[in-house]
């Protein structure tokens, strides 16, 4: 006895076959755990198109606070790890989870806060002094407190100039566990301080009465750096992939691109990949 397919059946099966296709075209990606400050700031939008169409491989993003990212790494749920806390960094290759950890780029991080400056800061280029002056008229300030490259760094000012802010907690200092776009929509509806990163700041466009009001400080220097995550303690890593994804943001065709990202004219990033003590 002969079966034949009924029409229909062949019809719907006809209609699936183009859904399936591009599903399987697309089956080429890795995973980057990396910071909010790439994602907002709008460099990974204009970045991963060029690395996907000079190397066919999609990469999907995960951001989150630095902190966090590399915990990701250490579970094997990313292939590689873009982020901007070095000595996290080095401990995490030293660790075993990942490495060799490759500079990329760097900017740097800034004091804003409202015009009006009840804590009279504005124009200074010392961040710890500017901090200080926070404290002592217990203006409100913002802490990302997400584990975030920036929220170590800014617990690395707090420390350096002398002070707890925590025992601020629940008054003028405020943890908002969150990234730096909403800490910063935050801020400026509370006419708070807040330690940004500057490219997440030049592409903020809530900044109401926000303004920078500190800069230029050598210690508000932001470094970020690509790690893959270790294939051999997490098998199913893409390692091949991943490091050709670090190869090419590292390679002069990355590098220009990193450099040619700008809003208003004005760069975010500054491509440091030659430079082995960064």
């Amino acid at each position: 006895m002969q079966f034949r397919t009924p029409r229909r059946s062949l019809l719907a099966l006809a209609a699936l076959l183009p859904l399936a296709l591009p599903a399987a075209a697309q089956e080429r990606f890795i995973t980057v755990a990396s910071t909010t400050s790439t994602e907002q700031s709008g460099l990974f939008g204009y970045l991963l198109p060029l690395f996907t169409r000079d190397s066919g491989i999609t990469v999907r993003v995960v951001a989150l606070g630095t902190g966090q990212a590399l915990d990701v790494g250490r579970r094997g749920d990313a292939d590689v790890l873009f982020v901007h806390d070095r000595p996290a960094e080095e401990a995490f290759v030293a660790e075993g989870a990942g490495g060799p950890r490759r500079p990329v780029m760097f900017n740097d991080f800034v004091i804003a806060g409202p015009a009006a400056d009840p804590a009279g800061i504005a124009g200074g280029r010392d961040s710890t002094a500017a901090l200080r002056r926070i404290a002592d008229t217990a203006a409100p300030f913002i802490s990302r407190g997400d584990r975030s490259g920036t929220h170590a760094a800014e617990l690395r000012l707090w420390q350096l100039a002398g002070l707890d802010p925590t025992r601020g907690r629940g008054q003028w200092y405020r943890e908002v566990g969150q990234g730096m776009g909403p800490a910063l929509n935050m801020a400026a509806a509370q006419g708070a301080y807040i330690l940004s990163e500057r490219g997440t700041w030049l592409a903020f466009r809530n900044r109401q009465d926000l303004r920078i009001l500190v800069e230029g400080d050598a210690r508000l220097f932001n470094q970020y750096g690509v790690m893959l995550v270790n294939p051999q303690r997490h098998p199913h890593v893409k390692a091949a992939d991943g490091q050709r994804f670090i190869d090419w943001l590292v390679s002069p065709a990355g590098q220009a691109a990193i450099a040619g990202y700008r809003i208003n004219g004005e760069q975010l990033f500054f491509p440091n990949a030659g430079d082995p003590g960064a």
